[in-house]
């Protein structure tokens, strides 16, 4: 289903002169002259679209830094006054808005704990009304898609028609590479909700690694996203906050030169030939996997009509084990990431068991609303 949004183009408010589209700054202002100086290396690099800085900083625990907070504005707009750079900041409140809004700030940002709670995200939607702002909404904390296209409709909403998502990852429980597990397929799933907005990545977050910034910059790069918000410090070492995923304006250089930009548009009709050659091939195999899942179902509501007569519970885990080893295991052979195939086969067996629980319960009252697999 595409989302209804009332957008402008990314071009209409950002200079896009420069490629790629790189928004940069340090996670925190924490001086004047530490701002000032990082904005000023950021200009001469000629590679920034934006200057960004967390003034208010939401922090997990009370006593830690907590942004240095409004005397940060006048700060950012020397920083702009000196390098001609456009500024953007984080807002969490109505207060925010307005305090940012007189200090000049040319970009908001709400981010991912505020995107969590409807309540604030209203509350900033409110606060913009009337104004032409450019705003940015990172994605939730939990891979919520839908708390992430809420918010994006509230602060469209409210006549914010300068819009753009951030992709900054989603927190998760088990051990990973990253800060935040990028989760590529919400990204994708937004594009596909809404192909005009604007999707800004945020390699930092994701990654809580510089050394990664790079790499989970060019991914999004290669999934047409339109640009990246990276953290970017004058000295990372002695940072106040995020230390370890922060780089100075001459590493930034050089991970934006290592990037590679590629177009969404086809020009060349030998390699449209080719591709569309390709694509059919996908298209019929497609086909064939649909055809074979539909089969499957009907086996499956066999079975369920078997276990009916015998009294067999839907559910046998020993099964389902027996399954997942056997089917990861030849995945694996022919080349399919474990996680891959772990994912395909959740989504077959908990159809399998809808269906032959639809047979289980058939002629029984079924409550009003539609089972539904998390």
């Amino acid at each position: 289903m595409k989302l209804n949004l009332n957008i402008q183009p990314l071009s209409s408010w950002l200079n896009l002169s420069k490629e790629p589209l790189v928004i940069a700054g340090p996670c925190s202002a924490e001086t004047e002259d530490q701002l000032v100086a990082t904005a000023h290396l950021l200009a001469k690099t000629g590679k920034i679209t934006a200057l960004r800085a967390g003034i208010w900083k939401p922090r997990t625990r009370p006593g830690e830094f907590e942004g240095i907070g409004s005397i940060g504005l006048e700060w950012l707009k020397r920083a702009k006054e000196e390098t001609g750079l456009p500024t953007a900041v984080e807002v969490a409140t109505a207060k925010h808005v307005e305090e940012a809004l007189n200090a000049g700030v040319d970009i908001l940002w709400v981010g991912a704990r505020s995107t969590a709670n409807p309540f604030t995200v209203q509350e900033i939607a409110d606060a913009l009304r009337g104004h032409d702002v450019p705003v940015m909404v990172k994605n939730p904390v939990n891979p919520d898609l839908s708390l992430w296209i809420g918010a994006l409709e509230r602060i469209n909403n409210a006549g914010i028609t300068k819009l753009a998502a951030i992709h900054r990852g989603f927190s998760s429980h088990g051990a990973s590479t990253f800060r935040n597990e990028p989760m590529w397929d919400l990204a994708i799933s937004l594009k596909t909700h809404a192909p005009d907005l604007p999707i800004i990545n945020d390699p930092s977050h994701i990654t809580g690694n510089r050394d990664l910034i790079g790499y989970v910059a060019q991914k999004a790069f290669d999934l047409d996203m339109q640009g990246v918000m990276i953290e970017s410090h004058i000295d990372p070492s002695v940072a106040w906050t995020d230390a370890k995923q922060q780089v100075t304006p001459a590493a930034l250089v050089d991970i934006i030169e290592n990037i590679t930009l590629r177009k969404p548009e086809v020009k060349s009709p030998a390699i449209s030939d080719k591709l569309a050659e390709l694509r059919s091939k996908i298209d019929k195999i497609d086909d064939l996997v649909i055809q074979k899942v539909a089969e499957r179902m009907t086996i499956a509501e066999q079975i369920g009509k078997y276990k009916k007569d015998n009294n067999i519970t839907i559910l046998q885990v020993n099964r389902w084990e027996e399954i997942l080893k056997k089917t990861t295991d030849y995945g694996k052979a022919l080349k399919l990431s474990a996680e891959f195939t772990e994912k395909l086969l959740e989504l077959i067996h908990s159809e399998s068991i809808r269906r032959q629980g639809e047979v289980l319960n058939e002629g029984q009252e079924q409550p009003a609303e539609k089972l539904t697999h998390v």
